[in-house]
């Protein structure tokens, strides 16, 4: 029981804000994790079968996002590219925090316009901080094309902030 609670405390974030880019729901997010971890522990005597927990966790997630969507809305997507993902950004740090308020939208900016497919790979690349070889494997697609939707969302979301920055005499890290 105490292994199931650390795993709740572990991934349920992460989860949650997964499952909202899919949902747009908070309540329905975390209704959505609750029945990842119910899910979980139905099987808990198969776990060790399990080679990544955290694959199968966002693999479950999305299964039942996708699942919510076809329940409650008239015209359910059918492909990651036909979804409105929603980019959800934390600023969890003091260095974070001191972002400027013009970089942060020009940052949310070029997130929005993003593909829908290349936002939710950033953000669980960037912001749940997934492996690109488990990203692959949740979304059923190569690292391949992980590792290039990556590249080409940091690109994209550089290219606004160097006026910004360069104005104030600052530097983005290298991308590649």
């Amino acid at each position: 029981m105490q292994a199931y609670h650390a795993l709740y405390n572990l991934f349920f974030n992460n989860l949650r804000r997964f499952c909202y880019s899919f949902v747009k729901s908070k309540e329905a997010a975390e209704e959505i994790v609750s029945d990842v971890f119910i899910k979980l522990w139905q099987i808990r005597n198969k776990l060790t079968e399990i080679e990544n927990l955290k694959v199968y966790l966002y693999s479950i997630a999305k299964n039942f996002c996708l699942n919510y969507i076809t329940r409650h809305f008239k015209n359910p997507v059918s492909s990651l590219d036909d979804m409105d993902i929603e980019a959800v950004i934390s600023l969890d740090n003091p260095e974070e925090l001191c972002i400027s308020a013009d970089i942060l939208q020009a940052i949310h900016q070029t997130i929005r316009q993003l593909p829908p497919q290349c936002r939710l790979i950033f953000q669980m690349v960037k912001e749940d901080g997934m492996k690109y070889k488990e990203v692959a494997d949740v979304l059923n697609i190569s690292v391949l094309t992980v590792r290039n939707q990556v590249s080409i969302a940091t690109k994209k979301i550089a290219k606004p902030c160097l006026p910004i920055l360069e104005t104030r005499h600052l530097r983005l890290p290298e991308t590649d």
